[in-house]
């Protein structure tokens, strides 16, 4: 026993020399950080072509999957617009209202917004210390940035509704400025009525010092005062206790801008006409030192992707007497089906705005329709039903479809313009969020119906879509992701979920 006992002590002993001594060794070495990090106040942006290049990754964005297409596939597979399509598991619970915080669509959206505000950060933080750039330079470059953060912060509260304020771009990590910089690092969400206001103050910087837009198409490729001020219509329109009387001046802005409607709908999407008219904010495939290569037509074609937001029953009758917007909307193409069912069945429908499969194709942010209907909701919304409609009809003339009648009350009103919305702006990515901002979501989505084969009567039956009741006011806003939740102890997750 005694022998055991000194034994022991030799060998704690022998630990506490080695424990000392290597903890001697760590205490003399410089924290790694030290060493890889520059302090956080040194220059981003050294001249002018770091500032150009920051603000061509702001633009490079819209090459990236969530504005090529999980943005669509959002605003019209999440409607009544078009069906999933594809093979993901992850997408069909997206088009059948049951998503779960481990859709990897929802985790890589909510982190691709949150990068895309970083880059913003950097320019926004940083332009005005270049030493060889122009006043005037550095001016448009704010402004520009400015708009790109405010719309992706807009489309961050519209998905998720609280959604961080990050403003500080962080170029270095280090034992110095870790507590500093920790609130960015790890964001809490905040209010939704500080996240709009923080998106109308971007906005209002933009306004001032974003470029003009000119009949040139380049001026409509880049953030500019006019997408300034459809974006705040549009904000303005969304916001808690919506402000119809700034939509009214916001739109206003807009239609007195110069734009004006195509005569021919179709030259809106055939890709020889860009940079229209119409066009207030296009995002451009090719040319003008364009950086994207378009791979969305792809995905919705199903040239080599397996074809994704199909369009559905409800937007092909709503089409139906429609020639002209139906032909640009929806392509059928000859299929033949194994199904003995689908036998009778030889055509099958394709998104059609998305055509162009060679890495050009442009599509918009917003167009001068789009802001001539919202127009119309924020009048019907204020009492003016006649001017509302007179709206409404100014768009159906341009693709010869008759006069609607007259609005009986303002919901009926609200109705037309969200049906004249859901035929002139299928596929562009705006139904979602159209029924969302009226409160019509629920009402609409869960009466969606699809036509069912009977084999006894040999008819297809309209049937209820199997999920449409799935819906609920839970589902008008997505989860956290469960992997960002479990790395950020900031973040609360949505009710629901």
């Amino acid at each position: 026993m005694k022998k055991y006992s000194i034994n022991n002590k030799v060998l704690l002993v022998c630990i506490s020399v080695l424990l000392f001594s290597g903890c001697s060794d760590f205490l003399d070495t410089k924290p790694i950080t030290s060493e890889i990090s520059p302090p956080q106040d040194a220059q981003v942006l050294k001249n002018a072509q770091d500032a150009e290049n920051a603000i061509k990754s702001c633009y490079q964005i819209f090459g990236n999957e969530y504005w090529q297409f999980d943005y669509f596939f959002l605003g019209d597979a999440g409607s009544d617009v078009a069906y999933a399509g594809g093979d993901g598991e992850d997408f069909f619970q997206i088009d059948e209202y049951r998503i779960i915080s481990t859709d990897y669509v929802v985790a890589r959206d909510w982190n691709h917004l949150n990068d895309f505000v970083k880059l913003c950060n950097k320019v926004i933080n940083y332009v005005n210390t270049v030493p060889d750039l122009s006043p005037q330079r550095k001016d448009e470059m704010m402004g520009e940035a400015s708009l790109y953060r405010a719309l992706f912060r807009f489309q961050g509260v519209q998905t998720w509704g609280e959604f961080p304020i990050v403003t500080e771009y962080i170029s270095s990590i280090n034992q110095d400025n870790f507590e500093t910089i920790y609130p960015s690092l790890y964001p809490s969400r905040k209010p939704v009525t500080d996240v709009y206001a923080a998106i109308i103050a971007d906005c209002e910087v933009a306004l001032v010092k974003a470029p003009a837009a000119t009949s040139t198409p380049a001026s409509k490729y880049k953030p500019n005062k006019g997408a300034a001020n459809a974006l705040l219509a549009k904000v303005y329109a969304t916001m808690p206790n919506p402000d119809w009387a700034k939509v009214i001046q916001h739109s206003n802005a807009v239609i007195a801008g110069g734009y004006t409607l195509l005569p021919t709908y179709d030259f809106l999407f055939d890709n020889k006409h860009e940079g229209n008219a119409e066009s207030i904010w296009e995002i451009n495939g090719e040319g003008n030192g364009s950086v994207i290569s378009a791979w969305c037509t792809d995905v919705f074609l199903g040239s080599n992707w397996k074809k994704f937001n199909t369009p559905s029953h409800a937007i092909s009758n709503a089409l139906a007497t429609e020639n002209k917007r139906r032909t640009s909307s929806i392509k059928k193409f000859p299929t033949t089906f194994a199904d003995p069912y689908w036998t009778s069945y030889t055509q099958f429908p394709n998104p059609w705005k998305m055509r162009v499969s060679d890495a050009t194709q442009n599509f918009y942010i917003f167009r001068l329709a789009d802001i001539l209907l919202l127009k119309a909701e924020a009048l019907a919304h204020t009492g003016d039903l006649t001017g509302a409609m007179a709206l409404v009809n100014q768009v159906r003339t341009r693709v010869s479809m008759p006069n609607i009648a007259p609005a009986t009350s303002q919901d009926d009103a609200i109705n037309k313009i969200l049906n004249e919305r859901f035929v002139e702006l299928a596929f562009e990515g705006q139904r979602w969020f159209d029924l969302k901002r009226e409160g019509k979501s629920i009402e609409v989505l869960s009466k969606q119906t699809y036509p069912k084969y009977n084999p006894v009567t040999q008819v297809f039956d309209i049937v209820l879509m199997p999920y449409a009741t799935n819906i609920t006011a839970n589902d008008l806003l997505w989860p956290i992701p469960q992997a960002v939740l479990d790395n950020n102890p900031n973040l609360s997750q949505n009710p629901g979920y």
